[in-house]
């Protein structure tokens, strides 16, 4: 029988995670893989605090409105495809 769970909020502040610099020396098309996934990895976790569990509800459009809701410029379409690819392997 499946239980909900209730989770508290915390209590602590906050606090954004300190950045390192990218490790230099690889190729240019490395930095743009990464960089692309983390703009997916943020828009994929905004999504689903947002009630977007299925792919399939997380179109374009969906997702260009939530990168101008965070701030983050408009993703490509294969940034696109990879949120929804995240969405889809994050169950």
């Amino acid at each position: 029988m499946a239980q909900a769970v209730i989770r508290t909020p915390s209590l602590e502040q906050w606090k954004p995670l300190r950045r390192k610099p990218l490790p230099a020396g690889r190729p240019r098309e490395w930095y743009v893989t990464h960089n692309r996934r983390l703009k997916a990895m943020r828009l994929a976790i905004a999504l689903l605090d947002a009630g977007v569990y299925v792919p399939s509800k997380a179109t374009n459009a969906t997702i260009r409105t939530m990168a101008q809701h965070l701030g983050i410029h408009p993703p490509s379409d294969t940034t696109c495809r990879m949120v929804r690819t995240f969405i889809r392997h994050g169950r």
